[in-house]
């Protein structure tokens, strides 16, 4: 039995290297300091009652599977039977085992020590190194051995070598030296050390990557050592960046990541691994630490430039916190607490958080507090900050309490107060609560409160002003709060740009400047675009200002395609176009208008700005200026002048027939071009508006048909006017319309049109075969308005689906 021992009894499980340096021993080994079971040196010799000396751990094992198999209690070299199992330990030959494996131990770190050196060969250094792994495991006095004999700096010297298997064996060999050795681990740190080590974890996918990093867990184990390792540029973020990678094995992610969590424990890592995307350790200690760490902790989270999606993570994880503090703290911790709110708060997600976690009431009572318990105006700016991105996330707000009384941010008396900060505060914080209102009455339902409550405290001329003012975010956050108020209150704006204070220039030189397109222009020009295309004083001055002009160019030169690669363009485009057909509202009171329009060819501009493909809303504007233009175009072409009649016609009849005229529009009967009568034959616009028909936009569809519609309108002639349609094919889709029924607006010009259209017998009698359209009239004649019932009665009556009991068609222009 004791023949068939296969090694499974081996202690500490020592490899052939070990039997190699065993082997390298200079004194002799005697046969007594041999186990007969493990066949290597013994380190507790124990003995039994026949006198036979084993290792311990061996025999004990031995007499285990003894037990377990049911066998007799044997020597396992003699095979005979004991008595007892009970061990003698041979204190005399373990010491004196202990002296010889001390001088041989010696004699081998001397070895190693004169190979490592950068001039023996790899073979020499990587047998050195082996060497000194296998001492230092051995025993851990070893390792203070090791340490006195002066080998670290020479094993960090290895670390120089040009073999990476070297450098690798050596970061190997320093992780034994080092582990469980404070001093060891001290000497080691001495010098630049520490850096080289980091700068072996960028050697992407290597084993000397994952030795690094063991080597450098090891030595994170050291409070010491840990500031030392994170003041190491870039070992931090090179740490994070392999705890969460995908790609390195998981052994070496998971060394990187317990590193780092030993590191957590220097104040300053904390803040490294935060800004480099770690979060955690820093929101634990805020959330967990003493009152003395979670101040510097607050602080350095307002400092952070954070990514969307860790805001929202801080949000959730410490935003409660933050809120508490900025509600009781001191002023230090308040204005710790609300930097860093300050900074998550500007992603809209993360705001939604704070508001669920109840940041509005604190913030607002912040903000009107006064006298002893306020906060500094500079903490103030923070609030207002804040705020300003909390409201611009989007919430109903007129559902969250934040005052005593139950009030809501859109409030009178909430929004009164705002405004009266906003009067009687710096730029600063004007810019912030102006930017609060503009949140506000970014929504409809918040907004008409927001525009009563303005309104009942007269602040519309004081709101004005700030369009003036010198700092530039301040001029933004006012023109884009008048903006939104405009569609509510546009005649009051319009009344207080109308004074000579001079807002309405100020606005104008914005538009005007020949910059990259920016949101103050934007937003200036959609102001203007907002405000009552009725105003005749209102476009008279902008005329006065040149502003119309201004506008053309800047238009034509967007056509041209000069300004371009802003996301400013298409909303500055679009308010510019709306701007520019405020003319063509006036033209009936405004003589100087139809002058404007046609000295620059704007019928010809706005006919291109039809086919601006992907610009509805410059296709919609454009079409309605069209339909404006071509109104006036009955009251602007040149009737011929008939020659008075003869003598000779007064007598004889004969002479009487009209001469015959060549030339003339057949729509209006006179000389026509687009340039001086807009006129839509002659600009050969019909076909752009036809096509329109069939846009998606049932807002681009009605006011194509509307331009379309005066072709027909009374004062033209409508025969001509259908034929004209006929020849552009515009009949079917103006029919497709009538059938379709978008939206009762369109019905009701759908059914205006063609009854005019089936005015024309042959249009009529063809119509008349088509079911569908008949039943579209009836329908309009059952359900439409009264106007709309009579128009669709007398289109019926054109295809003889109603009698005329008059018997004819007649032309009803």
């Amino acid at each position: 039995m004791a023949d068939s021992w296969d090694g499974s009894y081996e202690v500490g499980s020592q490899s052939d290297e070990s039997n190699h340096f065993e082997r390298l021993y200079l004194e002799p080994i005697y046969d007594a300091f041999v186990c007969p079971l493990t066949k290597q040196v013994m380190r507790d010799p124990v003995t039994l009652e026949n006198g036979q000396t084993f290792e311990r751990e061996a025999i004990e094992k031995w007499f285990k599977e003894c037990k377990e198999s049911g066998r007799k209690l044997v020597c396992p070299l003699t095979l005979k039977e004991l008595r007892s199992a009970d061990l003698k330990p041979s204190i005399a030959l373990r010491n004196t085992i202990e002296e010889w494996t001390a001088r041989n131990e010696a004699v081998q770190v001397d070895m190693a020590r004169r190979s490592l050196n950068l001039g023996s060969s790899d073979g020499d250094v990587l047998q050195a190194l082996k060497c000194v792994q296998y001492v230092c495991q051995k025993s851990r006095s070893n390792k203070h051995v090791a340490r006195n004999a002066g080998l670290i700096p020479l094993i960090v010297d290895m670390l120089k070598s040009s073999s990476r298997k070297v450098r690798c064996k050596t970061l190997e060999t320093l992780r034994i030296v080092v582990e469980d050795d404070v001093e060891n681990k001290e000497m080691l740190a001495e010098g630049d050390t520490v850096r080289t080590i980091v700068k072996f974890l960028s050697h992407e996918l290597s084993k000397e990557r994952e030795e690094a990093v063991s080597l450098l867990y090891e030595l994170s184990k050291s409070e010491m050592l840990c500031e030392k390792i994170g003041s190491v540029n870039g070992a931090i973020l090179i740490l994070v960046g392999m705890a969460s990678s995908k790609s390195e094995n998981l052994l070496t992610v998971e060394k990187a990541d317990k590193t780092l969590e030993n590191l957590e424990k220097c104040e300053n890592n904390v803040r490294q691994m935060a800004e480099n995307g770690r979060l955690r350790p820093l929101l634990t200690q805020l959330l967990e630490g003493p009152p003395e760490t979670k101040l510097p902790m607050a602080a350095y989270l307002g400092e952070l430039v954070l990514n969307n999606d860790v805001k929202v993570l801080v949000a959730k994880t410490a935003g409660s916190s933050l809120i508490n503090i900025m509600r009781s703290g001191s002023i230090q911790s308040r204005e710790a607490a609300l930097k860093a709110l300050n900074q998550i708060s500007s992603y809209e997600a993360s705001a939604k958080v704070l508001i669920e976690a109840g940041i509005l009431p604190p913030l607002v009572k912040d903000l009107f507090t006064v006298g002893s318990n306020q906060l500094p105006m500079r903490l103030k700016e923070v609030s207002a900050t804040i705020l300003a991105n909390v409201v611009n996330s989007g919430y109903d707000f007129d559902s969250i309490p934040v005052g005593p009384e139950d009030q809501t941010l859109v409030s009178e008396d909430i929004v009164h107060n705002l405004l009266h900060l906003i009067s009687n505060t710096g730029p600063a914080i004007e810019c912030k609560l102006l930017q609060v209102l503009v949140g506000l009455t970014n929504s409809q339902t918040t907004a008409i409160n927001v525009v009563s409550a303005i309104k009942s405290s007269g602040a519309t001329i004081s709101l004005v002003q700030f369009i003036e003012a010198p700092q530039k975010e301040l001029r933004v956050a006012s023109i884009r709060l008048l903006q939104n108020l405009s569609p509510h209150m546009g005649q009051e704006l319009a009344d207080a740009l109308r004074g000579s204070v001079g807002q309405l220039s100020s606005l104008i030189r914005v538009i005007s400047e020949n910059i990259g397109i920016n949101e103050e222009q934007s937003a200036a020009v959609g102001l203007l675009a907002d405000l009552p295309e009725r105003d005749l004083g209102l476009t008279r001055q902008m005329q006065d200002e040149g502003a119309f002009q201004m506008i053309i160019s800047r238009v034509v030169r967007i056509q041209r395609g000069e300004t371009r690669g802003s996301r400013f363009v298409t909303p500055f485009l679009e308010g510019l176009v709306r701007v520019l057909a405020r003319v063509t509202f006036v033209l009936a009171d405004e003589p100087t208008c139809v002058a404007l329009c046609r000295e620059h060819g704007l019928a010809a501009l706005f006919i291109e700005l039809l086919q601006a493909n992907g610009l509805e809303n410059v296709q919609l504007v454009a079409a309605t200026a069209l339909e404006n233009l071509s109104l006036e175009s009955k009251n602007l072409t040149k009737l011929p002048e008939l020659p008075e009649r003869g003598f000779c016609a007064g007598i004889f009849p004969c002479f009487s027939k009209p001469p015959v005229i060549t030339g003339l529009c057949r729509l209006h009967r006179g000389t026509c071009s687009l340039k001086e009568s807009f006129c839509l034959l002659e600009g050969q616009a019909v076909e752009k508006l036809v096509a329109l028909l069939d846009h998606t936009n049932e807002k681009v569809v009605e006011a194509a048909f509307a331009a379309l519609s005066t072709l027909l309108e009374d004062g033209v002639d409508i025969e001509q006017g259908v034929m004209v349609l006929c020849e552009a094919e515009g009949i079917k889709p103006i029919l497709d319309v009538l059938l379709e029924k978008r939206t009762d607006n369109l019905r009701r010009r759908a059914v205006w049109a063609v009854e005019r259209i089936l005015r024309t017998d042959d249009i009529a009698y063809e119509v008349s075969g088509d079911p569908n359209v008949s039943t579209a009239l009836v329908d309009a004649f059952q359900h439409g308005d009264y106007r709309t019932r009579q128009i669709a009665e007398h289109a019926l009556k054109h295809v003889d689906k109603i009698p005329n009991f008059s018997g004819i068609f007649p032309n009803r222009g």
